[in-house]
């Protein structure tokens, strides 16, 4: 079944299930969403048609709904975790569809059994679905589902703990509206406490989620400077590059760079870690992170690196140990790794820039994020290995080695200029490597006029046919980034002019071109200093020539600032219209009490500038209570303001709601008629096509031709070229076999001498092993004498045992003046005195055991002994009490009472 017919059955299903939600409907609807389930759903809700809009709405629908059942809504939620795998559909399924409150609800539903697997499922897609997304407070079921989190995480249940801690986590991060309603709830020095008691747990994903959570809740308080202190901050910064570097998994490390870029925009924070001593260790570390990882870990590696660029005191270290070579002792240990050692080892010594590199120079599949953060890295990384006097050989060195890679780069972009991240990597190529004169030499060498020419000409005609910078398209970014590109190509070509051949002609000519306005008139309209400045120092070199259109440039400027003024009036408009109260009754309640505190603050400023004043015409009026006044008043404000926020928020999400509808129902009708378009031109273009292909077809059978004789050649070339590789691989080979063969009798050079050295050290042992035993035989035969009154048990054995000693004795002596038999002897002696050692051992042991059972023995006296005198003194006590009793009953009791004990 393919996608249409399987989304059409889908939505048929589900407006079926809203008409009746009986067993049936159920079991069909389940069965609609599995197979759809099975099918390739990549790239489904960016398509823009409406058929699978509207069924993403239904399942959403049916999700949220409370009638629906777990099995249902569990299938359901499983299809759109599973369409949630892009960026850019986790954020229609958060905004447009406000799939976010829907699983909130559903957690809200089912918040009484937390360890259901349909909540852990709802909990697992929103941490998928809230990670880098602001999530409103007042949204729906937002502060249930906060309540449920804090809840859940101070409970003891393991398996809820940690998905609540990443979805906390997310809703923290960057989120000062989440942020100060956990702060004003009445347990949150409880969830705190919870919170620093998990940071010694086993599992380092829950440690890192809780360090995101106190980092965005207490970064700036008593317990985050106790907590991030200079004290402990250094054990944190090594932990959270331990996990980044032997975390768990790519989850793992992708919050822990989160919390350590969140971490280093704290100024403090920032200073500890360019003080913090293993910082190019863990930088070289993480560098080699980027070697055979897959793109989504090496996106957050490089977004780390980005962070830690972005301050001022640690760009320098980092240009140290991306642009140092490896060492000569590494280098050196190269030659000797072998077998499959040998490439790990070559990784071990790679000169780390080369990691950025391959990322610029492999083209991976969903990879184009990376290629363009190693590329804004090694741009911002160069910026600061240049700005110096001079240039290191090390850095002209990886500049050279760079050049042919952003070259290669450059000439593959040229046919995918449409796209955004193509776009975003012309505009990073600027002329940054022309600064110096020893690096221009370098670029002067490779970079040819026509690939300037040409890569401006491909993104002139680029604007020119889609003409996105004179219709003012809704994409702003992306028609800035567009003018970037051509303006630093310019500027490029500007400072080469001097050093290429064509260069200057090339340069003057594309100044004169009539489509250079539109890149003119946006970078000279810019609100980034850097374009406007290029834009002036280019239209400095363009006015003077004769052909520039100068009159179309300013009508263009004249019309985006048109434009933008009527954006203005528009946005001010909306903002004016969200502003508007629900009812007159009570915008007139909040603007006379804001009215009457706006007064009452001003007369309190009055008081206190006044106070000396005041204080001279003999007014007892203080001034701290006149600032206590103050602060209430502000605090005040300030709750107010507050409410009047939230209240803006709510109607912002409201007036967007019904955006989104509205502009639905268009884009349905437009959609409609561009298909009815579309239908129409391709038939005409399926028979344009027809007609151009037969012509074709001609041209292409004397290419065949031609392309015959041009592989014969190529083949003899080929054949050439595999005599020439053959030779080159033996001589390889034999040069492999010498290397390898002179680095095994270096090895075994040293593990002779290593052996030697040991030989040596084992003769000096034993020699002094036998002096000790001489003196060890004395020493034990005085304590055996010692002993004798406490062993009695076994004094037949020791005396047996000391008579052997000394007939050894005797012939230990008889054995030194015979010097030709003494190596003999002194073996079987030491044989023997290894013997008598063990079974001295023995002795002891038996010995110890014997003390240990009389001191037993007499602690068990002592107790008892403690037993009775405690007994005894009872029965004194009794005996007394009795003989109380029996004086006090005198003559009474005589006859009745027997007192004998």
């Amino acid at each position: 079944m393919d996608m249409t017919t399987c989304l059409k059955s889908l939505l048929l299903a589900i407006q079926q299930y809203r008409a009746s939600m009986s067993t049936h409907n159920t079991a069909k609807l389940q069965r609609h969403v599995e197979e759809l389930s099975g099918l390739k759903c990549d790239q489904l809700l960016s398509s823009g048609r409406v058929l699978p809009s509207e069924c993403v709405s239904g399942l959403v629908e049916v999700a949220g709904n409370p009638n629906s059942g777990a099995g249902l809504a569990g299938t359901v939620i499983a299809l759109l975790a599973q369409l949630a795998r892009d960026e850019d559909s986790r954020e229609m399924l958060h905004s447009s569809y406000h799939l976010t409150s829907t699983l909130a609800s559903v957690i809200h539903q089912h918040s009484a059994t937390p360890g259901e697997p349909l909540v852990l499922q709802c909990l697992q897609v929103l941490q998928k679905l809230t990670y880098n997304t602001r999530v409103f407070h007042s949204a729906n079921y937002i502060h249930e589902l906060i309540d449920f989190l804090m809840t859940n995480i101070q409970s003891n249940n393991d398996d809820i703990t940690m998905p609540c801690l990443g979805l906390m986590a997310n809703l923290c991060r960057n989120n000062h509206s989440v942020q100060g309603h956990i702060k004003s709830l009445d347990n949150v020095k409880a969830f705190c406490r919870t919170l620093v008691n998990f940071l010694a747990h086993n599992s380092l994903t829950v440690v890192v989620f809780t360090l995101s959570i106190l980092a965005s809740l207490t970064l700036n308080d008593k317990v985050g400077e106790k907590l991030f202190d200079a004290k402990n901050i250094h054990q944190t910064f090594q932990l959270v590059f331990n996990i980044i570097v032997n975390g768990d998994g790519t989850l793992t490390r992708k919050y822990s760079v989160d919390l350590l870029v969140d971490l280093l925009k704290s100024p403090k924070i920032a200073d500890y870690l360019t003080r913090y001593e293993h910082f190019s260790a863990c930088v070289s570390q993480v560098l080699g992170l980027l070697h055979g990882k897959e793109p989504d870990s090496a996106a957050k590696v490089l977004e780390l690196l980005l962070a830690v660029c972005s301050v001022s005191g640690l760009r320098a270290l980092l240009c140290d140990v991306v642009f140092q070579p490896p060492g000569p002792r590494l280098r050196a240990g190269l030659g000797r790794r072998q077998g499959p050692g040998r490439e790990g080892g070559y990784k071990a010594v790679e000169q780390p820039g080369l990691a950025l590199v391959k990322w610029l120079s492999v083209p991976r599949e969903g990879a184009e994020l990376c290629s363009l953060k190693a590329l804004q890295l090694l741009n911002e990384l160069l910026e600061e290995a240049l700005a110096g006097d001079s240039v290191s050989p090390c850095v002209l060195s990886f500049v050279e080695m760079l050049l042919p890679v952003l070259l290669e780069l450059l000439k593959g972009l040229g046919s995918a200029l449409q796209g955004d991240p193509p776009l975003r990597r012309h505009s990073l190529t600027r002329p940054l490597l022309c600064g110096k004169d020893e690096t221009r030499a370098l670029v002067s060498r490779q970079v040819g006029a026509q690939l300037c020419l040409s890569q401006v000409e491909s993104l002139l005609a680029c604007c020119h046919d889609d003409s996105p910078l004179t219709s003012q398209p809704s994409d702003g970014d992306l028609v800035h980034v567009t003018a970037e590109a051509v303006l630093k190509t310019l500027d490029l070509m500007s400072k080469l002019r001097g050093q290429v051949k064509d260069m200057e002609t090339s340069f003057y000519r594309m100044l004169q071109d009539q489509r250079m306005v539109s890149p003119f008139s946006v970078a000279l309209t810019s609100h980034h200093r850097e374009t406007v400045q290029t834009g002036l120092a280019l239209l400095v070199e363009a006015t003077p020539l004769p052909d520039f259109p100068s009159l179309i440039l300013g009508e263009s400027i004249a019309a985006n600032n048109a434009y933008r003024q009527r954006e203005l009036e528009m946005s001010v408009k909306r903002v004016a219209v969200e502003e508007v109260p629900p009812t007159r009754r009570s915008f007139s309640l909040s603007d006379s009490s804001t009215n009457s505190s706006s007064k009452s603050v001003h007369s309190l400023i009055e008081k206190i500038q006044n106070g000396f004043e005041l204080q001279e015409h003999g007014e007892d009026v203080r001034v701290s209570e006149i600032i206590d006044v103050y602060e209430q008043k502000l605090s005040a404000l300030a709750s107010k303001e507050s409410r009047l926020q939230d209240l803006l928020e709510a109607k912002a999400l409201a007036l967007s709601q019904a955006d989104r509808l509205i502009a639905q129902n268009r884009f349905q009708k437009a959609q409609a008629e561009d298909e009815a378009r579309k239908l129409g031109s391709l038939l005409k273009e399926a028979t344009r096509r027809r007609e151009e292909l037969q012509g074709e077809l001609g041209s292409q059978v004397l290419e065949v031709e031609r392309s015959r004789a041009d592989t014969q050649e190529l083949l003899q070339h080929n054949a050439r070229l595999q005599h020439d590789s053959q030779e080159h691989q033996a001589l390889k080979g034999a040069y492999n076999t010498l290397l390898s063969r002179f680095s095994e009798a270096e090895q075994l050079l040293k593990e002779l001498q290593m052996s030697h050295n040991s030989l040596n050290k084992q003769t000096d042992s034993l020699r002094k092993s036998h002096e000790a035993l001489q003196l060890q035989h004395d020493k034990t035969v005085s304590v055996l004498e010692e002993r004798e009154s406490k062993v009695k048990s076994l004094q037949s054995d020791l005396q047996q045992r000391g008579d052997d000693i000394t007939a050894l004795r005797e012939e230990l002596r008889a054995g030194e003046a015979q010097g030709k038999e003494k190596d003999r002897e002194r073996r079987d002696l030491e044989d023997t005195v290894d013997v008598l050692r063990k079974e001295l051992n023995k002795t002891e042991q038996a010995r110890k055991d014997a003390n240990i059972r009389a001191s037993s023995l007499e602690l068990q006296k002592g107790q008892v002994a403690a037993k009775l005198k405690q007994k005894e003194d009872e029965l004194d006590k009794h005996s007394a009490m009795i003989a109380m009793i029996h004086s006090l009953s005198s003559g009474k009791l005589k006859n009745d009472v027997n007192l004998s004990l």
